[in-house]
């Protein structure tokens, strides 16, 4: 928000997300801004959930040497619990919100929602490794939103850093950095030695101050939703960004979907405070659903929000059986992690009809599993815990549970579920291994071997084939034809079945030619 003198509006600190490809070294370089071990503290070592720092810079550099571990000379630091309480900023320190977002590619949204709330963003490239798809995801998204940037280039301690090539990689993807025909401002940095951090910082601030951004203290407190969870002993925990007015302890807060009151305040150190300011980032708790992530919300008049509902993830249920899908529950710790799971399970499989019984944020509890016996679903959960209760209830029924920390291990684990399923409601499946035949398409002659079930003589077969060279056995399949068996043989002899394990002739009768790799199904 520009300054506007005449409604004597306060400058704000900027808020600035840091966007980039997954292991470029955004939470890293973060970590060491902060002084915290967020990096290491993650699952799998990648940031799977929204989170937003203070940190305070230094203007007026002290006279002093690196450390030995090449630190910066700006002695940038988070914000200590003691010195949290309305620290104003000086001619000597600047203050800047960082906003962390996720780097898988299924947190699309949410990096976008990041960029869309920052005032300043910082694209993070790689020095050994250059512009990679979701570095061009990053900049669509930073130019569709017009926010303003600066570029780190990352990993310079690295032998095969080489910041000419990624600059150079950068102008052919339309982004002209200074002394490349452009103007957006960029500095090599390593987050192992802290090279050139205190350098990237100062750009940042410049940038910001471009931007001229204020906040007037006697506004309706406004701001938005970065994250929101579900906590079963503290209620529902929204992690919110404020961009204008002071919010305090006890005002009403309202989102489209969700209201409430802002009964406890916490700042990002998790201590409790009394109100905030524009620009700070803070925990919320009082709110009497789960906002969604993105949402902006308002406090104390909030008579002029429209409820919605349930907002951009429907949390409710469709307790029916489906016999023609495969039905699901799925359950996150946060509507972010929600929405991306919900995203991988609908795309993960276009062939596959699924019906999303229910989805929503919590543990894995009775009610779901009570739900998924009712409906014969399976559960998906993503960073999620299963109560113990539930847990035997699941195994007594035979329900399954499917939960992961980590997003590319749930996403192999689901696969494999699906790839599972397939082979049990196949009552045989049969891999081609030769082509012995095949003058006459009513007349193919081949050889295989009996994977699943048993394969039965005059039966009816949907042929699958993997739809790219390198598929593995049963992954990546499409179906392209059917058959009908009208001979089977096995060990030179008539067989009316051939069981698992065995190999097997085959005569089928179909208009698509068979190949070596093809799985003859029987479902019926």
């Amino acid at each position: 928000m520009p300054i506007d003198t005449e409604q004597k509006l306060k400058t704000r600190q900027p808020i600035v997300v840091v966007v980039g490809h997954v292991d470029h070294g955004k939470t890293t370089l973060l970590d060491y801004i902060r002084k915290t071990g967020v990096a290491e503290k993650e699952a799998g070592g990648i940031t799977q959930a929204v989170g937003a720092y203070e940190v305070e810079v230094p203007q007026e550099p002290k006279s002093r040497e690196s450390g030995a571990n090449g630190g910066t000379p700006h002695d940038v630091r988070a914000i200590g619990s003691e010195t949290q309480a309305r620290r104003s900023d000086s001619a000597q320190t600047r203050r800047i919100t960082f906003i962390d977002t996720p780097g898988h590619e299924a947190f699309s949204k949410m990096r976008s929602r990041g960029a869309e709330v920052a005032d300043v963003a910082i694209l993070v490239v790689a020095g050994d490794e250059g512009v990679k798809p979701q570095t061009l995801e990053a900049i669509k998204t930073l130019e569709s939103s017009k926010t303003p940037y600066v570029v780190a280039i990352t990993k310079m301690d690295k032998p095969g850093a080489d910041i000419e090539k990624v600059k150079a990689d950068l102008a052919a993807n339309n982004v002209s950095v200074e002394g490349y025909g452009g103007n957006i401002s960029f500095h090599g940095v390593s987050a192992k030695t802290g090279e050139g951090i205190d350098n990237l910082l100062e750009l940042v601030i410049l940038t910001a101050e471009l931007e001229h951004l204020g906040y007037n203290p006697d506004a309706t407190p406004k701001g938005y939703v970065l994250e929101a969870k579900m906590n079963k002993n503290r209620g529902t925990e929204a992690t919110i960004i404020l961009k204008d007015g002071v919010l305090r302890r006890g005002d009403d807060v309202a989102t489209p979907s969700a209201k409430g009151k802002a009964k406890i305040l916490e700042n990002f150190l998790g201590k409790a405070v009394e109100e905030l300011e524009a620009g700070e980032p803070a925990l919320v708790l009082g709110f009497e659903g789960v906002p969604q992530v993105g949402e902006e919300f308002t406090a104390r008049d909030i008579s002029a929000i429209k409820s919605r509902g349930a907002g951009m993830i429907p949390n409710g249920k469709e307790a029916e059986k489906d016999k023609n899908a495969l039905c699901l529950i799925l359950k996150a710790s946060d509507q972010g992690s929600l929405e991306a799971l919900r995203d991988i399970i609908t795309y993960l499989d276009p062939t596959k009809p699924l019906k999303l019984v229910s989805i929503g944020v919590g543990e894995v509890g009775d009610n779901d599993v009570k739900l998924a016996i009712s409906t014969d679903s399976s559960i998906i959960g993503f960073k999620t815990k299963v109560d113990k209760a539930a847990a035997r209830l699941a195994e007594t029924h035979k329900i399954k549970i499917i939960t992961s920390e980590i997003i590319y291990d749930l996403v192999k684990a689901v696969q494999d579920f699906f790839i599972d399923l397939d082979k049990k409601t196949s009552l045989g499946e049969l891999e081609v291994l030769a082509i012995f035949n095949q003058e006459k398409l009513s007349k193919q002659v081949v050889g295989g071997k009996v994977t699943h079930g048993s394969f039965r003589n005059r039966s009816v077969v949907q042929i699958k084939r993997p739809s790219s060279a390198d598929a593995t056995a049963g992954k990546d399949e499409q179906i392209v034809g059917q058959g009908r068996v009208t001979n089977l043989q096995t060990a030179k002899k008539d067989a009316n079945s051939v069981g698992e394990g065995n190999e097997a002739g085959v005569m089928i009768s179909s208009d698509v030619p068979i190949a070596v790799g093809d799985h003859l199904i029987i479902n019926e």
